[in-house]
């Protein structure tokens, strides 16, 4: 079973992603907040993806996403951002992917999928 974290603020985006992914048997660890143990609960939970929240001006993303590429240079990080600028923000930031709010679940998937694939799973 693939497994995934995700880190958002906002409590109903969060429900909605967790049902949506267990129900396509994902392993899920949702968070609200990314600065509480962060590196641990990856080290502990060994995901195949982290999704992160990536608000307007994305500094706590950036900060959670250099310090897991430290030390998880291969670990697939997505960002999730209802910015009408995340396509071109996300990559160079330096995020694997990006998923816009509002999502299809079609898309989130098969970006996901894309991803552990890659990984080999």
């Amino acid at each position: 079973m693939e497994t995934i974290i995700i880190q958002d603020t906002d409590i109903a985006i969060l429900d909605i992603l967790t049902l949506a992914l267990e129900i396509e048997n994902f392993q899920v660890y949702a968070i609200m907040e990314p600065e509480h143990d962060f590196l641990d609960l990856i080290a502990k939970a060994r995901p195949h993806v982290v999704m992160l929240d990536f608000k307007i001006n994305g500094a706590a993303a950036l900060s959670i996403l250099n310090k897991i590429k430290e030390k998880h240079p291969y670990l697939p990080v997505i960002a999730i951002s209802c910015n009408h600028n995340i396509h071109g923000i996300a990559i160079q930031a330096g995020f694997d992917d990006y998923i816009a709010k509002p999502f299809d679940l079609n898309l989130l998937y098969k970006i996901i999928r894309k991803h552990i694939k890659e990984l080999g799973y």
